[in-house]
Parts: C-alpha cells; structure tokens; sequence
C-alpha cells in the first residue's frame, strides 16, 4: 500500500529533520567556536542526505499511488501537502542543497565575527555569495512552480501568499504608518510632559530574569517538559515539537527588553506544542508557514504582553522575582514606548513594520539584479531616513548587518514578520467579538479560553490548508490590515 510507504517514508525524514533541528539550535547557543567549520559539514550532509531522501524518484510514484487509494480526508491532504511539498523540494538538486547549507553556514558564522565591530568589507564577499546562490534558487524554484522568482522564494516560508496582494497591504501600511508615528510620538511627548517616565534600570541578574521569564512562559501555557530556555545573540525558537528549544539574550540593568523577547518566543513554542502530534511527521502536521508563526508570536508579546490587563496578572511576578516594587503606572509607559531606532527586534510595534518593510523592497531589489550588495549600505541609509529619519551609511554593524536572515540565506522570510502582526491584530478581534471578557480573563492569569481559540483555529490546522484560507477560516476574512491600523490607533494615538 503507497500510502504505508509514504508514512514510513515520513517518519524517516522526521528523524533527519529533528537532528539538523537540534544539531542547529546546538550551533548557536553552545557550539565551542572552534566547532564552526565541522559542523557545517556535517550539517551539510545531512541536509544533502535529506533532501536525496526526500526526492528520490519512487516518492513521487507512491503519490500518485496513494492519491488513487481509499483515503479518508486527513490523509488526503496529507498525500497533498506532502506532493507540494515535494515539487518545492524536487526543484532543487541535491548537491545545490549541500553547497546551499555551507555556503550560508560559512555566511552565517563569519556575520557572527564580523558583526559586533561592523566590519562591512570583511562581511560583504560572504554576502555576496549568498545572494548569488539565492538568485540561482529562485531561478530554479520560479521554473518549476510557475511564480515569479521572489514568489517562489516567499513560498517556502509562506505557502500562498504572493506579493500582488502583500505589496498593496505593506504600501497601505507604510503610508498609514509615515503619517501616524509622529503623531504618536507627539502624544508620547505629552503624556510624558504630565507624567515623567521613570528610569527602567536597576540590578538586574541574569538567573533572576530568567526565572521570571519561565514563570511567564508557564502561566501562558507553556509546557516545560517539552522545552527550555536558552542563551543566544539573536533570540530564536528552534528544536522540535517535542523539544522546543527557545532562546533570549538578557541587560543586567533593565529587564523588559528580554521578557518581551521571551514572550514572543513563547509564541512560536506554544504553536510547536500544539501542532496535532499524529501528523507530526507527515507536512500537513508540521507548522503552516512563518507568517501563521509570527501570527503567534507576536499575539503573545502584542496583544497579550502589551495589553494593560496582562500586567495587572503579571506586576506581582515581577516584584516577586526581580525584587522591585513598580506599579502600573511606572511600567506601562515603557510597555508601550515608541521611538525611533535603527534596532528591528528592540522596535516597538508601531515602528516595526517600517523596518520590515524595508527589507522587504531591499531584498527584491537584490533577488532581481537591480541592487548589489556593495551597494545596500547606501540603499538601507537612503530606505531607513525616509521612513524613520534615522542614518546608518556609517554604522553597518546596526544597518544592513543587524540580521541574521540575509547571512543565512533566508531570502522572503522578512515580510512574515508584520503579516504575522497584522494576522494576530486579525485573531484578536476575532476573539473579542465571541469573548467580550477576555481582558477580565487576562488580568486573572486565565490564558485558556483564549489559547482554545488558538489551539481550534490556528494550532491543530497546521499545514491542512494555505496561510490565506487558514486565516479566513479562523476569522471570517481575508487580511485586513483596518484590525492592526485600528489597534495601533486605539493603543498610541492619544
């Protein structure tokens, strides 16, 4: 029978696919320095073992195979999204994916030694190479699926959303967001004029933040049997479902920068947990695509960890762990601080999407030939002072070189970041109309009404469907960017 085949087939590949989840999550928390070069080696060969196992020619004869036979309808759409999955992957030859994994690698840890000193010169040969090899995969991926090279790209992180309707939704917002954040600054100002902020600094351990912070990621339902929390300099959730492996990176002398960051991945782990644990080795088990995962994460930092009645739940843990006394009124004017900065993970949630935005025009810009890569300093200078009034040409370190994505040759992940924030504005609002007490609920640290909307209508869809349909089935609608222009609205316009 084909389809037996095919879930053994799965289960192996699951095996390969939980140790590079491991063996990558290990690189960039406790590798020794030294341990660079053999593991991405050894990442390479299991990545080329992988993706030979994934497309060897007999899989696609158990498809079709297996499409003939009497499936009931889950393993219908797991025959189905195994099949995308496979075209995506077949587009690929086997020894492009080993060269792919080095190449990025090698990327990847050369922008860890160059960065902290902003060594452009150092860093943009590597770049270079990266950007060769991504315009040589989109090539490759565009003929096979019929989509334009960037579309093709963008599939890979986001299956079905295309830049004919994210363009239109990123132009509208940019155009809001220009208009509005010196508004909200503005309103920022007056506040502060009635009410001085208070300093947010103090002493601050390590041991005590993250015991603060696995206090948070329990009460919001994370399952530390299945999950950790590490160190790293970039914040990231990795591992797997059953292991899901979360790092932040922590200030001794202020401490919400980490916990909001431990909040947000969060979000990501508590979507791996929940993801339907049958399917887990099949496609249609596995995590949509990463807008539906910054969908999750950023619920859980937005509009749960920004929301005020979440810091009347949360307050107390604070003073009992940090051993500080604030009070609502000290702290929330920094939960919702906006100002303009170079930093895309310390922006606030007004200006995020500015630097998101950003990289997405820049990032097509490259994929197409029309910028290079010796070039991008002045093109992100010229991009980050029209939209945020902010210089970089002399400060790569913070400019063009801040990000891991590009070094690692994640090209078309970027968007997913504020589509992410525009969807879980969307679910939000889905929420409130059906529970008009969520807040009440919040504020008493009862996170389950809402995580069981979560769980029915984001979670256990996993891969059954396309990031669009998922989101329309669990909110009524297409993305409407009104649901995040309306929160940023409510929350920042004075």
């Amino acid at each position: 029978m084909s389809y037996a085949k095919l879930d053994a087939h799965c289960r192996s590949l699951g095996a390969l696919e939980h140790a590079l989840a491991i063996l990558g999550t290990d690189e960039a928390t406790h590798m020794a320095p030294g341990g660079g070069e053999q593991r991405a080696e050894a990442m390479a060969s299991l990545s080329g073992m992988h993706h030979r196992q994934a497309t060897t020619p007999e899989v696609g004869d158990w498809i079709e195979a297996a499409k003939a036979e009497a499936l009931d309808p889950e393993q219908k759409t797991a025959v189905s999204e195994l099949e995308r999955s496979y075209i995506n992957m077949t587009c690929l030859p086997s020894d492009f994916v080993e060269r792919k994994m080095r190449t990025s690698m090698r990327s990847e840890q050369l922008w860890r030694a160059a960065r902290p000193n902003g060594d452009w010169k150092t860093f943009e040969p590597a770049l270079q190479e990266v950007v060769e090899m991504t315009r040589e995969e989109a090539s490759m991926r565009a003929d096979v699926l019929g989509l334009a090279p960037y579309d093709a790209l963008m599939e890979q992180f986001d299956p079905g959303n295309r830049t004919e309707t994210v363009t239109p939704v990123f132009e509208e917002l940019k155009s809001f967001l220009v208009e509005f954040l010196p508004r909200a600054l503005d309103a920022q100002e007056q506040r502060h004029a009635k009410c001085p902020l208070k300093a947010l600094s103090g002493d601050y351990p390590v041991e005590r933040q993250k015991a603060l912070g696995i206090a948070m990621m329990k009460a919001v339902g994370f399952d530390m049997n299945h999950g950790s929390l590490s160190i790293s300099d970039h914040p990231f959730c990795g591992g797997v479902p059953s292991d899901v492996r979360m790092t932040t990176r922590y200030r001794t002398d202020e401490f919400l920068s980490a916990l909001m960051g431990i909040l947000h991945e969060t979000g990501h782990g508590l979507y791996e947990q929940n993801l339907p644990k049958q399917w887990a080795h099949w496609p249609s088990g596995k995590a949509r695509g990463m807008s539906i995962h910054e969908s999750q994460s950023l619920f859980v930092e937005k509009q749960i960890g920004r929301n005020p009645a979440f810091w009347t739940f949360a307050l107390p843990l604070v003073d009992r762990y940090l051993q500080e006394n604030w009070s609502m009124e000290d702290l929330l004017p920094h939960v919702h601080l906006i100002k303009r900065g170079k930093i895309r993970v310390d922006a606030d949630e007004v200006t995020y999407p500015l630097h998101v935005i950003l990289r997405y025009e820049l990032e097509q810009e490259l994929l197409a030939g029309r910028l290079e890569v010796k070039d991008l300093p002045e093109a992100w200078d010229i991009r980050m002072q029209a939209s945020l009034g902010i210089s970089t040409l002399d400060d790569p370190k913070n400019g063009p070189m801040q990000d891991v994505h590009w070094p690692s040759g994640a090209f078309g992940y970027f968007p997913s970041y504020t589509l992410g924030a525009l969807m879980a504005a969307q679910q939000w609002a889905a929420i409130v109309k059906i529970n008009p007490d969520v807040d009440r609920q919040i504020a008493a640290g009862d996170f389950e009404a809402v995580n069981a909307w979560r769980r029915d209508n984001i979670w256990s869809k996993a891969s059954t469907a396309s990031t669009p349909e998922i989101l329309r089935q669990a909110t009524g609608e297409v993305l409407n960017p009104a649901y995040f222009i309306a929160h940023l609205e409510a929350r920042y316009g004075g």
